[in-house]
């Protein structure tokens, strides 16, 4: 351990290699600045390692395996569909992941970003002590950029370990469960749910509210529900979860459903109720950043914390968890310490569910639009009457556009079915642009595709609908 080093001086020090601190540190050296960023564990973060790109990556496994079982309906006929797992967790890790990790490494050096490999301390207000296993080095700082993310939630009964795993266990099952119990409907539990009922585990999910997946609209939630049910899956939501028992190789699960206290048995349990920031070790209160109840940096529209020097991003700050939003805040602070205007507008921040079928979300829904005193219009245009969608025969769900009702301005969307995902992406500049719904209605949209639903939401929003 060294001990009475020298400080190093840096100019900008981002703390965190995940998509909200690389994009800072790329961005911050783009605008001019001298830029070191600080990593523990792996470039990319929680996202692109154990989170966001690997659970697409299975997703789309289950996605293959389940049509390669199940292809009638094409007058296909298949025999023997068999998976090797080791070899689907192999393509997962050493082919998706490992390519995306090593492209941000490849860009912060690119970008003539100093990589430094340990944990940072704040020791006072511009000062930083990172830490690599036995040694140690003190850097002071001019700005400094914070984005350590968050970690799962793990609560009483539930203790990680064994066969009682968190998100990340999910990903990394050494077998396909033959029973698999999810504790917490939310996105992240629905998603790595969907994975196992797609490759034929018997999926059981206990949902605390009183909707499954409650961060989106009751009837989005249904379409991925009936899904569910029809792959063999059970649902309960108003379930309350006491404890897990492992006996031998399975887990008793007891929860508690209408005053009844009842027990589900698994090989595999996970507990995905929420994720909690990663502020209480970093010594942020040594450097003078002030922190809400719920653990969370309270920050200003460019990100700068009650330190004006240290600006934080992402998971640690208020606002849903989503990698786009620490990316996007990333680069409004590093804009910040350049001296630009830019402020962060979370009004058509999109929020997507990879479940079957995809949900996605821009803007304000109806409840949200009367809440902010907004008079709006809401239409919807089923994917039934998508010619693209109807071959792809994967036509349950619907495009929604919620239209001012004076001036057609769109100022929110929701898509549940094929690619929604992408086909919400129109529609987010729509709402960031201003644009209205005869914008839209008065745009090639290329036959046959996806985005025409959105083209003809926008007709319909008009009062001149042709395909319906």
């Amino acid at each position: 351990m060294v001990v009475g080093d020298f400080a190093v001086e840096l100019d900008t020090v981002v703390i965190g290699a995940g998509p909200g601190g690389y994009v800072a540190a790329i961005r911050a050296a783009q605008l001019g600045q001298k830029v070191a960023i600080v990593e523990k564990e792996y470039f990319g973060g929680v996202c692109l390692n154990v989170g966001c790109i690997p659970s697409k990556a299975l997703i789309q496994a289950g996605h293959v395996y389940h049509q390669s079982k199940h292809p009638e309906t094409f007058g296909i006929s298949t025999q023997g569909v068999e998976i090797d797992w080791e070899k689907t967790q192999d393509w997962k890790q050493n082919q998706v992941v490992a390519k995306m990790t090593s492209g941000v490494e490849m860009l912060l050096k690119k970008n003539k970003v100093e990589i430094l490999k340990g944990e940072a301390f704040f020791s006072d207000k511009d000062t930083i002590r990172v830490v690599d296993g036995e040694n140690a080095q003190t850097y002071t700082f001019k700005n400094a950029i914070v984005a350590t993310g968050s970690r799962p939630i793990q609560i009483k009964g539930f203790e990680f370990g064994g066969r009682i795993i968190d998100s990340t266990g999910g990903l990394n099952l050494p077998e396909i469960p033959k029973d698999f119990v999810v504790i917490g409907g939310g996105i992240i539990g629905s998603e790595l749910g969907s994975v196992y009922a797609n490759l034929g585990s018997k999926v059981t999910i206990l949902e605390g509210s009183k909707q499954f997946i409650p961060s989106f609209e009751k009837d989005m939630a249904r379409l991925v529900e009936k899904d569910f049910k029809d792959k063999g899956a059970t649902i309960v939501t108003n379930a309350m979860a006491k404890s897990a028992e492992t006996k031998g190789d399975r887990v008793v699960v007891t929860y508690e459903h209408k005053g009844e206290e009842k027990t589900v048995e698994a090989d595999y349990v996970m507990v995905t109720v929420g994720r909690r920031p990663n502020t209480d070790n970093c010594g942020l209160e040594q450097a003078g950043v002030e922190l809400d109840e719920r653990g969370l940096v309270k920050v200003d529209k460019q990100g700068r914390t009650s330190n004006p020097n240290i600006f934080a991003i992402g998971d640690i700050v208020p606002g849903a968890m989503l990698a786009h939003k620490a990316s996007f805040e990333a680069k409004v602070a590093a804009s910040a310490i350049s001296g630009g205007k830019d402020e962060v507008d979370y009004k058509a921040m999109p929020s997507v569910c990879y479940t079957d079928p995809e949900l996605a979300s821009a803007g304000h829904t109806k409840e949200t639009a009367k809440e902010a005193g907004l008079e709006v219009t809401v239409t919807k245009f089923p994917f039934g009457g998508n010619g693209r969608a109807v071959a792809l025969d994967s036509y349950s769900g619907f495009v929604r556009l919620v239209t001012t009702k004076d001036d057609n301005v769109i100022v929110g969307a929701q898509v549940a079915g094929p690619s929604a995902s992408d086909v919400l992406a129109e529609i987010t500049l729509a709402i960031e642009a201003g644009m209205n719904a005869e914008d839209i209605a008065l745009t090639v949209h290329a036959h046959p595709t996806l985005s025409e639903a959105t083209m003809d939401a926008a007709e319909a929003a008009l009062g001149l609908p042709i395909h319906m």
